[in-house]
């Protein structure tokens, strides 16, 4: 049992602080986002949104997206990358 506490201990101890962070604020942007392009879009915007950028749009946590926030969202959508991973989300299922 000790041994299983100091492993998790080392592993949380191991964690890089911004990547937690970024985490944080990539699950807060989500629920912004979703509700305006729907879940499966939103995984794929979080995924190839910058941290900046997600940052931006996970102030609006809370409140329906401003106009900012949608443009954010549209911005990312619109990327290759992102088109692609709707697309292949959309065969997928």
């Amino acid at each position: 049992m000790k041994l299983r506490v100091l492993v998790a201990l080392l592993a949380v101890a191991a964690c890089d602080p911004q990547v937690v962070v970024d985490k944080a604020v990539a699950r807060t942007a989500e629920t912004v986002i979703t509700p305006v392009v729907g879940p499966v879009a939103a995984r794929c915007i979080i995924e190839n949104g910058t941290a900046q950028e997600l940052r931006a749009i996970a102030v609006d946590v809370g409140v329906e997206a401003g106009t900012s926030t949608v443009q954010n969202i549209q911005a990312i959508a619109g990327r290759p990358a992102t088109l692609a991973c709707v697309a292949q989300a959309a065969l997928g299922q």
